[in-house]
């Protein structure tokens, strides 16, 4: 079995369903709709399965809080503002981004059936996940997916220090014979997410993750959180490409903020404020329209194999390709339990309380991982 990431003593596991459950109940007591809390849970558990612990159920938080300040619209008016034959525009009236994203790829997957191809752009939604959620969504419709948000300031463009740009990520998903390539990244270093995790367990970050407020690259989290900030995919200046991630994230802000009439990251809020203006965009392409779906698939998983079978350097043991890591982790996830780790848990235990909802249970002997 395989597993992402570095699991040890200070992570329980719980089983998927436990844990899918757990985030639906605390949500429909806070009064939102029962589908709706479901479409949350899915993505949040999707991330933990997939090794993804900075977007998994450690972000539920985020989204309690959000509804409890306001910030999120429980009974979203989601509705359609203009649209065509093989695009359309929607207005997420502030609800939770999953909902929205959700039906928005939905919509788009139906107009590329019709069509060949289906453009949605989003604006005036919130978070919304994992980007892969949503293209893996078309990929298992036998479509490639698309799928790219904006969001709040946290990356200094190349040659600046303040927080401008949003993580912004984008995903692509492709079916092939065996399991979908899906390819799902930030557009800076890495995503917050994952500062929170080091945050969480008192580490230091990687060099070159983050700046301090004055420019200097740091280690040091507490600085990047106080007034610090993320990098763009390719790290500080031009040399390594730097100035490629920022303009990926510019990219972003232009198809998921600007083209439905929202904003760019630097005017994003956060979800727990009102109107944080996350913008969205997706697409999904009918691959029967270009070429037998057999055939694509057949040439997808070629390209794959010799990939994989190509010349290995020696300090590796494999080559991967993208999503692969993520559905092995799956796979273990599904048998033997999701890790969580300790503090998560009580976090997660301390909203169910202040709520009055049944506690998160851990499984297996005393809950260790």
């Amino acid at each position: 079995m395989f597993e992402k990431g570095y699991i040890d003593e200070n992570y329980v596991r719980v089983s998927r369903d436990e844990l899918f459950s757990f985030v639906v109940r605390v949500l429909t007591k806070l009064e939102v709709p029962e589908k709706d809390a479901e479409i949350v849970a899915h993505n949040l558990i999707m991330a933990d399965l997939r090794g993804i612990e900075s977007h998994g159920v450690q972000r539920l938080k985020r989204y309690v809080d959000g509804i409890l300040s306001g910030g999120i619209n429980l009974k979203p008016s989601i509705r359609i503002v203009r649209e065509g034959p093989s695009y359309a525009l929607i207005d997420g009236d502030e609800g939770l981004g999953q909902v929205v994203g959700y039906r928005a790829m939905k919509l788009a997957i139906k107009k590329a059936r019709e069509g060949g191809i289906g453009v949605v752009a989003v604006r005036n939604s919130n978070h919304y996940g994992i980007a892969g959620y949503y293209a893996l969504m078309a990929a298992e419709e036998g479509m490639i997916g698309i799928s790219m948000t904006n969001s709040r300031p946290l990356v200094a463009p190349t040659g600046g220090v303040e927080r401008f740009l949003g993580t912004n990520p984008i995903a692509l998903a492709a079916p092939a014979r065996d399991r979908p390539f899906l390819l799902d990244m930030a557009t800076s270093v890495v995503p917050i997410g994952k500062l929170e995790v080091y945050r969480r367990k008192g580490k230091p970050i990687p060099e070159g993750w983050a700046i301090d407020s004055g420019g200097s690259i740091t280690t040091d989290v507490e600085k990047v959180f106080s007034g610090g900030a993320l990098l763009p995919l390719g790290g500080f200046g031009e040399l390594f490409g730097g100035h490629k991630g920022y303009g990926l994230s510019l990219m972003v802000d232009i198809l998921a903020g600007i083209l439905g009439g929202g904003t760019w990251s630097r005017h994003v809020k956060n979800t727990s404020e009102k109107h944080s203006e996350v913008g969205h965009f997706f697409m999904a392409i009918n691959i029967e329209d270009f070429l037998p779906p057999e055939e694509f698939r057949e040439k997808m998983s070629r390209m794959i194999d010799e990939l994989k079978s190509s010349r290995r350097h020696p300090d590796f043991e494999r080559i991967w390709i993208h999503g692969e890591k993520g559905f092995l982790t799956m796979q273990t996830r599904l048998k033997i339990g999701i890790p969580i780790y300790r503090k998560v848990l009580e976090e997660l235990n301390s909203i169910a309380e202040s709520i009055g909802v049944e506690k998160l249970k851990a499984g297996g002997e005393d809950g260790k991982a």
